[in-house]
């Protein structure tokens, strides 16, 4: 048993259907289905263990500010957040895919005019964009990113390309690589120090899993 009190947080979806996994080669299963329950904490078979159910984009929050211990989400997530009280000691190499620029099949960048960029990467997008030299003006936006093109609301856009299908049908197509996505094992840097050799063991579980996932 797991005699630390350890908090990780996850989020539902493909994230969570793909760490579940890893997670009980670490010994860690939860008590209740987790795809169905409504809670939010959910108990596991060690009593001082629980999971915490929260949006993708708020896990490196509640790792960072020690509402959780441990947490697992997109580096697409992480690189937006940016935070140097964050150790990332494990990459999960599950839920991949890209983070790129995209356009309408027929865009022509023209040289000297302001590119605006819809996305919802914002601070990704800024940094991006100026280790390019150019000036942008971000459109902030939460989803359904294809539509901005298609309605002059955006010359480009920034996001998560898998296998590109949705961009097609929407008549754009991928252009600049920005980075290669995958699932991260993020740890509070503080709880790395007090709980080190229990969250120690744990990363060690699930990269033993990852490596034989291959």
């Amino acid at each position: 048993m797991i005699s630390t009190p350890l908090t990780i947080a996850l989020s539902k979806g493909r994230i969570l259907q793909e760490t579940r996994p890893l997670l009980e080669k670490a010994g860690i299963t939860p008590t209740e289905d987790v795809a169905k329950t409504r809670k939010l904490i959910i108990p596991t078979n060690h009593e001082n263990v629980r999971l915490l159910i929260v949006r993708a984009s708020d896990v490196p929050t509640y790792v960072e500010h020690g509402a959780a211990d441990l947490g697992v989400a997109g580096k697409d997530v992480l690189m937006e957040h940016n935070s140097p009280e964050l150790y990332e000691p494990l990459d999960l190499q599950i839920s991949k895919c890209r983070l790129m620029t995209a356009t309408a099949v027929d865009y022509q960048e023209e040289p000297g005019r302001r590119i605006r960029v819809a996305t919802k990467f914002v601070n990704v997008a800024k940094r991006f964009y100026a280790s390019q030299g150019k000036q942008v003006d971000i459109i902030k936006l939460y989803g359904s990113m294809e539509l901005a093109p298609l309605i002059d609301l955006a010359d480009q856009i920034v996001d998560i390309v898998d296998t590109g299908n949705t961009l097609k049908a929407n008549g754009l197509e991928p252009r600049e690589h920005i980075a290669d996505i995958s699932s991260r094992l993020v740890v509070n840097r503080a709880a790395m120090k007090v709980k080190h050799e229990t969250i120690s063991e744990i990363i060690n579980h699930m990269k033993a899993a990852v490596e034989v996932a291959g």
